[in-house]
């Protein structure tokens, strides 16, 4: 067993337009409330880079420097949700067709239905905007038809009824969008267009990115760090494993330096994808490898996250030896107190961030320790058994993979 003395995190996040300061200020108050309660330090100062920042700890008798930076793609995020009102329709028109006219969003139903929820709540959602809209501009196109009828306007007050009714059917679906920040429709709408628009393979710009992650961890590598952590939340998850993928392709990868922990990932809702034989092919090679410990963490109160899935195995892409990931969950209703599950557990995107939070009744998944802590990743789950509940049970019909 190899000591951790000083560690790079690079951490993905999932589909998030926001700047990455909001990841270091999480760490830096999520952490605080955990060492509290856990009974260890850790202290957070700025990074020498604009998206990273340095955490110190002293854990189980032992000083740890763990330097930790985003890997940002929150710009190509943004860009991706600046569609128009009637744009975002067109998004929902044909992402509703990429997982209902592939037969994708049945079998995902076959895994877990929170997820799939979640898929649908914005569809559902946004229609209920549109006839609400729709009703309202009826409405006001009645009424003005009434108030000018004794006037002989003929044609001319049937176009001033339908101007007036079609001002306020767009007023009223401005103010939906007003009210996203709340209710989340056209956030999520963005975040599953994103994938289906190119039905699960990734746009130019993102490969790019993703390249320029691996040189990032190629660097990392380079220094006389113990440990080279990457962690992948959501939507990250299935980049990290397209990246390192890449890497073990590559060849760059040394034994025992590299490890990777993957957070509420929804790995499905992409692999199941008929377009996604580049994300197949990247799982198929993860699953089957020995040099990259790789943990994946969900819970099932995450309604957002495919709990406890295999992302490999419900793929149908699974090796005839497969070697990961580690399932295991977070377990959310033990590892919070019942006080703090009930004010969380209707709080659905809260919870989907939980993995980067302090647990109140922590088990052996802590995020701090995992990040700051004197072990590697690798090691810290050394022998221990996959969830007792994780699904592994082939049920995607797409499983072409890139050559």
């Amino acid at each position: 067993m190899s000591q951790v003395t000083r560690r790079k995190v690079l951490y993905i996040p999932g589909y998030d337009p926001f700047h990455p300061r909001r990841y270091r200020e999480l760490y830096r108050k999520e952490g605080a409330a955990q060492a509290a309660i856990s009974g260890y330090s850790l202290t957070q100062r700025k990074g020498d880079g604009p998206y990273s920042w340095i955490a110190s700890a002293d854990m189980d008798g032992v000083s740890v420097t763990s330097e930790i930076e985003v890997l940002v793609w929150s710009d190509i995020v943004s860009d991706s949700m600046s569609a128009s009102i009637p744009a975002t329709y067109v998004q929902l028109a044909r992402t509703a067709w990429a997982y209902i006219g592939s037969g994708a969003l049945f079998r995902l139903m076959r895994l877990r239905k929170g997820p799939v929820i979640a898929a649908l709540y914005p569809i559902v959602l946004l229609l209920a905007q549109l006839v609400a809209a729709l009703g309202l501009g009826w409405a006001a196109f009645g009424l003005i038809r009434w108030g000018i009828g004794a006037l002989p306007l003929g044609l001319l007050g049937i176009a001033f009824g339908l101007a007036g009714g079609a001002a306020v059917a767009w007023a009223t679906l401005s103010w939906f969008k007003t009210k996203d920040s709340k209710i989340f429709a056209y956030y999520l709408m963005h975040d599953y267009a994103f994938s289906a628009r190119w039905g699960g393979a990734n746009p130019p710009e993102l490969e790019a990115r993703m390249a320029d992650f691996g040189r990032k961890i190629t660097e990392a590598l380079a220094t006389d760090v113990d440990e080279v952590l990457i962690v992948g939340h959501s939507s990250g998850a299935h980049l990290a494993v397209s990246v390192l993928a890449d890497l073990i392709r590559a060849g760059g990868v040394p034994d025992g330096r590299l490890s990777f922990l993957s957070l509420g990932q929804v790995v499905p809702m992409v692999s199941f994808l008929p377009e996604a034989n580049r994300l197949r092919a990247d799982l198929h090679v993860m699953g089957g490898q020995s040099v990259i410990p790789w943990v994946d963490v969900t819970a099932p109160g995450d309604g957002c996250a495919f709990a406890l899935c295999d992302p490999v195995a419900v793929t149908g892409v699974a090796p005839a030896t497969q070697t990961g990931p580690l399932i295991l969950s977070a377990a959310f209703t033990k590892t919070l107190s019942p006080a703090r599950w009930k004010a969380l557990k209707r709080r659905y995107f809260r919870l989907h961030f939980q993995y980067l939070c302090a647990f109140d009744q922590p088990g052996d998944y802590d995020y701090f320790r995992i990040t700051a802590g004197p072990m590697t990743l690798g090691d810290r789950f050394q022998g221990r058994a996959p969830s007792p509940s994780r699904l592994t049970k082939a049920v995607n019909r797409f499983t072409a993979m890139a050559a």
